[in-house]
């Protein structure tokens, strides 16, 4: 496509010659006798370059100058200026006008300078477009690395779940080994004391006092025996179905043999408990999770607060939520919280949050926390659904 010219002169003899001149050189042209004419040409079409008389009656050169180089700044502009008006053509250049041509020219002269002003145009447009595609592609460039830098931290974040996933998997795994042996080897020296001081106990010499003492080894020995069992069932992993739980009836049992002693802290209870879909496995089980989470609610809350527990199905899952307002978790604690033999009691085993793992663990069940020191905390537990045979955390000989 030629390149469109608009000429801008108050002289018909310059307007016709250089009209002429250029459309005889393949260049589409339109003239303007003044300045407001121009300006009016220039709103309503497109033009490449304008060619414009500086000395012109009502709006002169340099104004009509002024107002492209403001309104259209893609046009280029050629000043015409009479003989001995260099300082006026310079005056022009600085204003924004890309050349001058003094009066009265040469043809060639016209058709050089107007076809170096238009190639510098048309490159300098080319750089603005490169300019502006690199701009986009950079921007572009920077949206990608954002999203690579999110997909990265997503798949790490993924990476460390997982890694915890597989330790967690291990610690149980070689509970389960240790206990085993410990269980066998320390049970059997436990038998043999139970036994002497059963037979001490039934010596019908042996004094009340000695008596007394042979009780409570008696009673030592069967604490150390549950302590035995419990540890066997941390860490031994079910391989079967047993039946179908209704959880949300579950989860409401448990609450009401807590109800003594939510009153007696001064616990408020805020329940969400729907009906449920069948969960094939185990009522005792499941039993475990809502007692061991419960009452280590209740342990941060001593002094009263506010228990809430939720149980709503969520698409092929059963949402279970227990939430307390105690003394949270502190955050150096909170990564070993479900590790067996870890507790913040005085007096706990740290046996009931490695249970609840086991447990939802042995139905591909997933459970999470959140917790603020001095707020509380949130246990999450998501037990699947669709469940026909629960895998193992890990296998332990019988």
């Amino acid at each position: 496509m030629s390149a469109r010219i608009l000429i801008v002169d108050d002289d018909r003899v310059i307007l016709e010659l250089a009209s002429i001149i250029l459309r005889t050189d393949g260049y589409s042209v339109r003239t303007a006798g003044d300045g407001i004419l121009a300006l009016n040409l220039l709103a309503e079409e497109s033009f490449d370059l304008v060619l414009l008389d500086f000395m012109m009656p009502g709006k002169d050169g340099l104004e009509v100058l002024q107002e492209i180089k403001h309104n259209f700044p893609d046009i280029a502009v050629i000043i015409f200026t009479g003989m001995g008006s260099e300082n006026i053509a310079v005056n022009a250049m600085k204003a924004g006008a890309a050349d001058y041509i003094i009066k009265p020219f040469r043809n060639h002269d016209l058709l050089e300078r107007t076809a170096t002003v238009l190639r510098s145009r048309r490159l300098e447009m080319q750089n603005r477009e490169l300019l502006a595609e690199r701009e986009h592609h950079l921007q572009e460039i920077q949206q990608w690395n954002l999203k690579l830098e999110r997909r990265v931290a997503e798949k790490s974040q993924e990476l460390d779940a997982a890694q915890d996933e597989i330790i967690q998997a291990e610690k149980l795994a070689t509970l389960g080994h240790l206990a085993v042996g410990l269980t066998h080897e320390i049970r059997n020296p436990l038998n043999s004391i139970n036994l002497f001081a059963q037979i001490l106990k039934n010596d019908h010499a042996a004094a009340p006092q000695s008596v007394e003492f042979l009780d409570r080894i008696q009673s030592e020995i069967d604490r150390i025996d549950n302590l035995l069992i419990k540890l066997l069932a941390v860490s031994r992993a079910q391989n079967r179905v047993d039946s179908v739980v209704q959880v949300d009836i579950v989860a409401k049992d448990v609450l009401k043999s807590f109800q003594p002693q939510l009153e007696a802290q001064r616990i408020r209870l805020q329940e969400q408990i729907v009906a449920t879909p069948l969960f094939h496995g185990d009522q005792e089980e499941v039993r475990q999770i809502f007692t061991n989470l419960i009452s280590n609610a209740l342990h941060s809350m001593p002094e009263g607060g506010e228990l809430s527990v939720s149980v709503v199905p969520i698409l092929n899952s059963i949402q279970v939520k227990v939430s307390d307002t105690g003394c949270g978790i502190p955050l150096e604690d909170q990564a070993r919280v479900f590790d067996p033999f870890f507790t913040t009691r005085k007096k706990g085993t740290g046996f009931g949050l490695s249970s609840v793992l086991r447990i939802i663990k042995t139905y591909k069940g997933k459970i999470s926390l959140s917790s603020q020191p001095g707020q509380g905390t949130t246990f999450n537990v998501l037990l699947p659904l669709q469940m026909p045979v629960p895998v193992s955390v890990q296998e332990t000989p019988s």
